[in-house]
């Protein structure tokens, strides 16, 4: 890993290979990290979870004390941060490869960026995931389609309680 300082999209990559091994050492997974500016304020927001189980506050403590301490001795990132540690929860949103893989079968909410077909926001099963095409494969209530991740502003894993009021 370099020492070098990082900026924009690779600080996510360099905070998640340095989370992976705290990760499995506790029996947990490393979902996501994202390294995102709100406002005047940087957020290191890490994503974990645990296979075949929940996520509770006492993982999220157990993962950051040590996350925290490493990021301090390796100091890879130069703006002033806060850090988040949390589950992706029920809704979690999918962007790697690996998400979709996991989750073919399963059934997401999608937004489009701007509309589509005259659809903004639909429900979809995953079929596939072309990673070199960015090209994710699904089953809508019309049938198949091809949905170019470019232009979403999101996938979500659909939990179907969501809505349920």
């Amino acid at each position: 890993m370099s020492k070098k300082k990082s900026k924009g999209g690779n600080t996510a990559a360099i905070v998640s290979e340095m989370a992976q091994p705290i990760a499995e050492k506790l029996g947990m997974k490393i979902w996501d990290v994202t390294y995102e500016k709100e406002g005047s304020l940087y957020y290191l927001r890490v994503f974990i979870e645990r296979p075949g189980g929940s996520i509770g506050i006492d993982d999220c403590e157990n993962m950051s004390r040590p996350l925290s301490e490493l990021l301090d001795k390796a100091d890879p990132i130069e703006e002033q941060y806060i850090l988040e540690v949390g589950s992706p929860g029920l809704g979690r949103i999918m962007r790697k490869k690996e998400h979709f893989e996991e989750y073919t079968d399963c059934p997401v909410r999608i937004r489009y960026i701007r509309e589509h077909d005259g659809l903004r926001e639909f429900i979809a099963i995953i079929k596939s995931y072309d990673d070199d095409k960015g090209i994710l494969s699904v089953e809508t209530e019309n049938g198949p389609a091809d949905i170019d991740l470019s232009e979403t502003a999101f996938v979500r894993l659909y939990d179907d309680e969501e809505f349920e009021e």
